[in-house]
């Protein structure tokens, strides 16, 4: 056996899921069963595929069998896999953002990062102040696509601005 092949990587499956109660329930199982650890799950509900379906991003971490055994037991459970890869996210990055964050919808400011495409948040930590008024911060982790660490940036940069949000910059970690 090879050094890499009992090595837990992170992972990225994209699914197509119908829009009826237990779907997603559905296809987290066969993760679960072969044994691969959820990092996050984005759920486009908002978002229709040309089949009528919900698109849902999961990113998970396995080893290169049980990844494998994952794409097999989803496809046996009858679930639409569009893309399984385990080159998709390739480096880490941590961001800070301070401002007015719940006032100007952390949720929504997540969304917008996530849909960027080129990064999956995986990881959020939020300080909020005691006072309403007073700002708060929120570190977030992400994994990025080889290569799109700067469209990132030129994203999270954006909805900073429109957020009156100042972004202090990355450190970044190549895996």
């Amino acid at each position: 056996m090879s050094e890499t092949e009992g090595e837990i990587r992170p992972y990225t499956v994209r699914l197509e899921l119908a829009d009826r109660p237990g779907e997603l329930l559905r296809a987290l199982r066969p993760i679960s069963n072969k044994g691969g650890n959820l990092l996050s799950i984005f759920h486009e509900r908002g978002n229709i595929t040309p089949r009528g379906q919900i698109p849902v991003e999961v990113d998970i971490e396995a080893t290169p069998a049980q990844f494998t055994a994952i794409v097999d037991s989803l496809r046996s459970a009858g679930v639409n896999v569009i893309e399984a890869g385990s080159d998709r996210y390739k480096g880490e990055m941590s961001i800070v953002l301070v401002g007015h964050l719940v006032d100007t919808d952390l949720s929504d400011t997540l969304q917008q990062i996530q849909e960027s495409g080129g990064a999956s948040i995986t990881d959020v930590a939020l300080s909020t102040p005691l006072e309403q008024e007073d700002i708060s911060s929120a570190r977030l982790r992400l994994s990025t696509r080889e290569g799109d660490s700067d469209q990132v940036i030129e994203t999270i940069q954006s909805v900073a601005d429109q957020k009156d949000l100042k972004l202090i910059e990355p450190s970044m970690e190549e895996n």
